[in-house]
């Protein structure tokens, strides 16, 4: 082999290694910063709390235990008002659950009771806010398809002589609290009930109170997320298989003559004022003799 081949090979080789070498060097200065960034990102990060948690669905009623629930680490800019950190401090006391909580979710103290609290519904009560109760059936109650958290409006209808008869919307946007004895907002299968319970204000349950001597009260289903107070008229007999703004239509007889020879014809006009129909009538016998 001649020298000027072997001192190739010895060259390649010689930067071979040191191609290598170069490689591992890059390699070992990009992992270490990814790690300084890593590192940085972590300290400059808000410290993580732990939250406590549903480890299983809990209902209307459930009480709280160790075994039904579990701790959860958590952003501390982010933690939701009334969350708690520690089981311990749900199981020094009995609490009851008084809405619904799915898998994960974190338990807040406006939904379950303090310590030794029952849970009965002046627990769910917002602010400022009553519980009153209608008795309906299975036509007034929407045919049991009114389930607890739902939103209704509350009609009264006062019979009695049939010119008089009337109904009102009483109250607009009112949330339902239980049906009988059931406040579970989880519920999803309608039953015929004998009464519902509503959360209204002050001057709410006086009205409710009123209407219920005065008439019958009837609930109307709002859709789910509705929560505007449409505006409302009274509704009498009169509005009856009539729409609105639509006139009445009623027919007038008119007597022609014909040769000596009265025929009788009947007329359909538009309601109006009984000398305007009187005027219109003679216009139209005129008209059809002419």
């Amino acid at each position: 082999m001649r020298k000027s081949t072997i001192v190739m090979i010895a060259f390649a080789g010689l930067f071979g290694l040191l191609a290598v070498f170069l490689a591992q060097t890059w390699l070992k200065n990009q992992t270490e910063m990814r790690m300084r960034s890593l590192e940085a990102q972590r300290k400059s990060a808000p410290p993580a709390h732990t939250i406590v948690v549903a480890a299983r669905p809990l209902r209307f009623g459930d009480e709280l235990s160790a075994g039904s629930l579990r701790e959860m680490p958590w952003p501390s800019d982010a933690l939701p008002a009334g969350a708690f950190g520690k089981i311990s401090a749900l199981t020094s006391g009995k609490r009851i659950v008084l809405m619904p909580i799915d898998t994960n979710e974190a338990i807040l103290a406006a939904k379950i009771t303090g310590p030794g609290q029952r849970a009965t519904l002046s627990a769910i009560l917002s602010n400022d806010m009553k519980a009153v109760t209608i008795r309906v059936n299975d036509v007034e109650g929407v045919a049991g398809f009114v389930l607890p958290g739902d939103r209704v409006d509350v009609v009264v209808s006062r019979s009695g002589d049939p010119s008089i008869s009337m109904s009102d919307v009483v109250l607009q946007n009112v949330r339902v609290l239980a049906v009988d004895q059931q406040a579970d907002e989880r519920a999803d299968k309608p039953s015929v009930v004998k009464a519902v319970t509503l959360e209204v204000d002050a001057v709410g349950g006086e009205k409710i109170a009123l209407a219920s001597l005065v008439g019958t009260l009837s609930l109307m289903l709002r859709k789910a997320g509705e929560t505007s107070e449409a505006a409302s008229r009274r509704v009498t007999i009169a509005d009856l298989g009539h729409a609105a703004g639509s006139r009445d239509t009623r027919f007038v007889t008119i007597g022609v003559m014909r040769a000596s020879k009265k025929s009788d014809y009947s007329v359909p006009v538009e309601a109006m004022p009984a000398d305007a129909a009187a005027l219109g009538g003679r216009r139209a016998a005129r008209d059809w003799t002419n």
